[in-house]
């Protein structure tokens, strides 16, 4: 028994370049699986064994046929009754805890093992004492084949994009704890999960993260203050300790991580995206990625449902989903008359519903090219449905005056009598739409909050004291507390309430908006940017990896960043509103085979950013992660607790309350 780390490096020829998620799922299969495969063994075949969190870190990655094609037959939870197969071997893959390890040398000790050989790989480095208990047994030892340290305990959500499954952390970090021992575990658990990324990925990073805006002796600060500074520490101790025992495990920075919390943007979270994706995960009621879609009874009986997932192996969402509502209206219904005019089965098909006479011929032609026309005519309609049901639900609940309200504000074109002006002329307006709404103006007005003013404005909504409590909440994620006093450190990004122009960011000028309702852009957009060409604030943003840091977590250097030159560009190179847009189509159905072109984009890339949010990412800033990966030539991986939608964040925000600690309450 030898216990080993991963020796798969991420760094290869730019050829061979590989996205983050590739990565994951290449570990899992290869590393992992089929790195099991003995010549001893009478039968390929084995039986893998996970626990609650490692079965969703492999349904995130890999489908049950990539796991069936590295020889395993059967997939087992290590706490369900299993039955014995002393013939075949077993890969358990877990987290190394006390009670996983002993259910493990219970199923392989004694004369009567439940397997013949285990391979057992741990999610994230184990305890030295959990690797004494298991010597311990000497029975087991001999039926070990492997005892590894895989360090991976993320779920990849996207081919950019992975969460620790920290659901609740906004109400656990950000809320009213009577103790920050919780909390504390929280971000450990957290940190241990972020690090093992970088632990696949071979990465080496300069850890960047918010600052806490105030952290003097004669100063109150909060908890929540202090998240990223908690995580950053935690991070680095992992980071630290894999530099040292990880094979080919870099020595110096190989890329860049930016941590954040949730107060770097309030908007991002509530204000209503108008991109297919969001609309989708916003409007339907969707569970996860999955949609339900009626389908209409070939036999013309009663419509059919049908469960269909909306991910990255339809090649008409890979397209569409970052596209603006309307724009992805208009390139179906282009798909939709470019294939029927192209398709001979599909103008047939057209033909006979408009009552034409079907010759033999056109009959032997329809058969000929109906298996075709089906799966793809199948997935056209499925979107354009979709589409247009998203669209119905706009007019219906008059959300483009209430979008444009929204962003009006957010850019500072609209006040309160605005504000009030719509809830007194639009009265059928939902419940949760104006609770949206006035999120939105607490966030941009968080002075109000202490007044009667927003008070009043709930009143006019009619807003109930359970929803009374999310806008209330507000305060919670405005960065700095309300009880310090102002300090020489300013968060430089952060609405200023005294401007002329009363808006929390500014337009980004040199970019063709070709809708009206494409004005928004999440705050980590220019964050990212900042960080590409070192210009984010030191002071703001510090560095770990900075070797003269102060108490106080910043250092004494200048703003650029740490270990690489700025880039040529300017950051205020704008983004252009046709980034999303398809490549030529010959078929009225893909763009250029976009899954066969997905990673090919990759190649040739700088070093990798990656940024993470505590407290809940958007499906707005997951976006804006690919959208900057292709303009500034940069993989940008985001990472979050959790990615939410509008509605789980309003429920998580109407569970806060708060609670002031002192500086004496601070261990890093």
């Amino acid at each position: 028994m030898s216990m080993s780390d991963s020796d798969t490096s991420s760094q290869g020829s730019s050829a061979d370049y590989k996205n983050f998620r590739q990565i994951t799922r290449d570990r899992l299969l290869y590393e992992m699986l089929r790195s099991t495969k003995t010549g001893d063994s009478k039968s390929t075949w084995k039986v893998l064994i996970m626990d609650k969190v490692t079965i969703k870190i492999m349904s995130y990655a890999c489908k049950m046929a990539d796991i069936t094609e590295q020889g395993v037959s059967l997939v087992e939870d290590i706490y369900k009754r299993r039955q014995p197969l002393p013939s075949m071997h077993a890969i358990y893959f877990m987290q190394p805890t006390k009670e996983n390890v002993g259910m493990f040398l219970s199923d392989m000790a004694g004369k009567s093992p439940l397997y013949k050989k285990a391979f057992v790989f741990f999610s994230s480095p184990i305890p030295q004492e959990l690797v004494s208990y298991i010597r311990r047994d000497t029975s087991v030892v001999s039926r070990i084949g492997a005892l590894s340290e895989m360090n991976l305990e993320y779920f990849a959500i996207d081919s950019q994009g992975f969460i620790t499954d920290n659901g609740s952390a906004l109400e656990e970090l950000f809320g009213d704890e009577s103790s920050s021992r919780r909390a504390d575990e929280r971000l450990n658990v957290m940190a241990t999960r972020i690090a093992t990324v970088f632990a696949s990925l071979r990465e080496f990073p300069f850890v960047r993260y918010r600052a806490a805006k105030s952290l003097d002796t004669d100063t109150m600060t909060t908890f929540r203050d202090l998240v990223p500074t908690k995580l950053a520490a935690g991070i680095w101790n992992c980071l630290v300790k894999y530099k040292s025992k990880i094979k080919d495990f870099p020595q110096t920075e190989t890329c860049e991580l930016l941590i954040l919390d949730r107060s770097v943007d309030q908007i991002a979270p509530i204000i209503h995206e108008w991109t297919y994706d969001a609309m989708c995960h916003d409007l339907l009621n969707m569970e996860g990625n999955k949609y339900v879609h009626e389908v209409a009874s070939k036999a013309g009986g009663p419509s059919e449902k049908k469960d269909v997932l909306l991910e990255d192996h339809d090649p008409i969402w890979l397209e569409l989903r970052h596209a603006h509502i309307a724009d992805a209206s208009e390139r179906l219904h282009a798909k939709m008359t470019s294939f029927v005019s192209k398709n001979k089965a599909a103008q047939i098909h057209q033909g006979s519903r408009n009552g034409g006479e079907l010759s033999t011929r056109d009959l032997q032609k329809m058969v000929q090219a109906l298996p075709q026309y089906s799966e793809q005519i199948d997935k056209l309609s499925l979107h354009v449905d979709i589409a247009a049901k998203i669209n119905r639900i706009i007019v219906e609940l008059d959300l483009k005056d209430l979008g444009k309200l929204e962003q009006d504000l957010v850019f500072g074109d609209a006040a309160t009598k605005d504000v009030i002006n719509f809830l007194r002329t639009k009265p059928n307006v939902t419940r949760e739409n104006k609770l949206r709404l006035l999120m939105i103006y607490a966030a941009l007005h968080p002075e109000k909050l202490e007044g009667d003013k927003i008070k009043k404005l709930m009143e006019l909504a009619r807003i109930p004291q359970d929803d009374m409590n999310a806008v209330y909440n507000m305060r919670f994620l405005e960065g700095s507390s309300n009880t310090k006093k102002s300090s020489s450190v300013t968060f430089g990004l952060k609405f200023d309430v005294h401007k002329k122009k009363n808006g929390f960011r500014k337009d980004r000028t040199g970019e063709e908006m070709p809708f009206q309702l494409s004005r928004f852009y999440p705050m980590i957009e220019e964050l990212i940017e900042k960080l590409n060409t070192g210009e984010l604030p030191k002071n703001d943003f510090p560095c770990m990896n900075d070797p003269s840091p102060t108490f106080h977590g910043t250092s004494q250097g200048a703003t650029a960043r740490v270990g690489q030159p700025p880039a040529p560009h300017s950051m205020r190179s704008r983004r252009t509103a046709t980034w999303a847009k398809p490549r030529a189509s010959d078929d009225g159905y893909s763009s250029d085979s976009i899954l066969r072109h997905a990673s090919s984009d990759f190649k040739k890339m700088g070093k990798r950013i990656f940024v993470f949010i505590v407290g809940g990412a958007t499906r707005s800033e997951l976006r804006v992660c690919h959208k900057l990966t292709t303009k500034l030539k940069r993989e940008v991986v985001l990472g979050s607790t959790s990615l939410d939608d509008p509605p789980q964040f309003i429920t998580k925000l109407k569970l806060m309350t708060a609670n002031e600690l002192s500086l004496d309450d601070l261990q890093i």
